[in-house]
């Protein structure tokens, strides 16, 4: 923040103004969202405090600068607070524009009540929506669905109520986008709005950066920090970005160095704190960034959708999933795993029988068993091409759909997956788990079991791996696969190929985020309980 900058600025400006105030709405799941509007200015700066007087250009409880506007507002999201009815955000704005600045003094908003009131308004309709595409109706169309909206009415009082009106809904979700105020029951058919993080900062309350070595346990070949290079917010869109480690550190030190991550290490299986490098075995040539919500968010059936553009580069490996926050049925997979997508950067990719595994394929899987040895993925998975261009070429919404009663995916609004085990026997029938003799670790809980508990988001970009995601079988265009999965030494004869793999991910055009996977939001709604 420049704040003492700033103060100093606004001493000797005119207070004739044409800066705006801000629009000020809840944010999602708590906190406030400030929008100004961009008249020209290269900076807007924004301080507030909460039921406190913030007189003249005084400093707020918070303040802050936003360096740069997203869709025509300079907009900040703070989730770090609660705010309640009747609550008052005392304020001032200031902007710079050709270097003068201009602000606006001795701003007020008091946060709405839920008082009842009538009216007509256009809202987010809940009836059949028409058109192609994504839409916010009950149907599929990314142009405008018509239904019964939620209007805005005037209640008695200080309070601002809401009442039910003829609206007109548009937008790009798959799911009714239905908010609600404290203490309504979410229901699979009037779900709550719980989480909106539409990436106009990173949210740290949120998403914590995974800092491990270790990867997801598959041996890949990129190492998870927290830096800046890796992730980072830019208009509006999360940019999640795999780079060199030896940008960082240099050549030599992958097989001369020690990664020592101890101190801010997040998971120390496979050897993820700290790894010493060697010529036959070399340091995780990659850095990228794995981000996840189990400290911010977690929840138990919902709806989440995700619009996201999936990195184009040979053996870049991409994933939007979820994992249970606490393993209540054991390690996994007995405690289960929901992966929303999974992709390939690989633009010419193709397996032993000639289906396309590239970037053009997603698939979305569960990962359910007693064990590794009796993972059941293969009964839960499906697999799709798009037919036209990749899945690096444009942002497409990936949706997941999770109730008492069945599990679905959804690919720009198309369902391409429904999981719905029987009430008798439950995921251990359905996965043949009967036949096994092996102890049931799910018998006692619900058909949905385990997907019947709290799991949380992760968002990552991994890099190769020995497990299997990338076959040894696989046909790769114009180079083929540089390791094969049972080499001691896979990961130095990855980085040996260098010179094939990493002209594809375009690192020295468009700030090299070809690469990179690129998240325009995420939303999850809450089906069951109060909010």
């Amino acid at each position: 923040m420049v704040f003492g900058v700033l103060l100093l600025l606004t001493v000797i400006i005119d207070v004739a103004v044409s800066i705006q105030e801000a629009t000020i709405t809840n944010a999602i799941p708590r906190g406030l969202r400030f929008k100004v509007p961009d008249e020209g200015f290269t900076l807007v700066a924004l301080h507030f405090s909460i039921n406190k007087p913030v007189p003249g250009t005084q400093a707020g409880d918070v303040n802050v600068d936003i360096n740069s506007p997203t869709n025509g507002f300079f907009v900040y999201t703070n989730t770090g607070f609660t705010v309640n009815p009747g609550d008052v955000v005392n304020y001032w704005v200031y902007g710079l524009k050709n270097g003068n600045g201009e602000q606006k003094l001795d701003l007020s908003y008091t946060v709405p009540g839920t008082g009842t009131g009538t009216g007509n308004g256009t809202g987010t309709g809940t009836g059949t929506g028409t058109g192609t595409g994504t839409g916010t109706g009950n149907g599929t169309g990314n142009g405008t669905g018509t239904g019964t909206g939620t209007g805005n009415g005037t209640g008695s009082g200080n309070d601002t109520g809401s009442g039910t009106g003829s609206g007109t809904g548009t937008g790009t979700g798959i799911f009714n986008n239905i908010q609600c105020s404290p203490g309504r029951t979410c229901t699979p058919t009037q779900p709550c709005l719980v989480l909106e993080d539409n990436f106009d900062t990173l949210d740290h309350e949120v998403w914590e950066h995974e800092v491990t070595a270790g990867g997801g346990g598959n041996w890949e070949f990129q190492y998870y920090h927290n830096n800046r290079s890796n992730s980072y917010v830019r208009n509006g869109v999360l940019y999640i970005k795999p780079t060199l480690t030896s940008d960082r550190f240099g050549e030599s030190f992958l097989t001369s160095g020690t990664l020592d991550l101890w101190g801010q290490c997040t998971n120390n299986a496979w050897y993820g704190c700290s790894r010493t490098g060697s010529p036959n075995n070399i340091i995780n040539p990659i850095q990228s960034a794995r981000l996840r919500s189990s400290r911010g968010f977690n929840f138990k059936y919902g709806k989440v959708e995700v619009r996201a553009m999936m990195p184009v580069g040979d053996w870049i490996w991409p994933a939007i999933w979820m994992l249970p926050t606490r393993n209540a049925y054991g390690t996994w997979p007995a405690s289960g795993e929901i992966d929303i997508v999974e992709s390939r950067g690989n633009r010419n990719l193709r397996n032993s029988r000639g289906d396309s595994k590239g970037v053009d394929s997603f698939g979305s899987t569960l990962h359910y068993g007693p064990s590794p040895a009796y993972n059941r993925w293969y009964t839960t998975h499906v697999s799709r091409t798009i037919s036209n261009g990749h899945l690096g070429d444009n942002f497409h919404t990936y949706g997941m759909e999770w109730t008492a009663d069945h599990i679905k995916f959804y690919f720009d609004g198309v369902e391409t997956l429904d999981i719905s085990p029987q009430a008798n026997g439950g995921f251990w029938k359905y996965g043949n788990l009967d036949q096994t003799g092996v102890e049931n670790p799910w018998r006692a809980n619900s058909k949905m079991a385990p997907f019947d508990q709290k799991f949380h988001l992760i968002m990552n970009v991994a890099v190769g791996g020995v497990t299997g995601f990338f076959t040894d079988g696989s046909i790769n265009s114009p180079h083929p696969k540089p390791w094969m999965n049972s080499s001691p030494r896979a990961s130095l004869d990855f980085w040996n190929a260098k010179n094939n793999w990493y002209p594809t991910w375009n690192p020295y055009q468009r700030n090299g985020e070809d690469a990179a996977m690129k998240v325009d939001y995420v939303k999850v709604w809450q089906l069951d309980g109060t909010v």
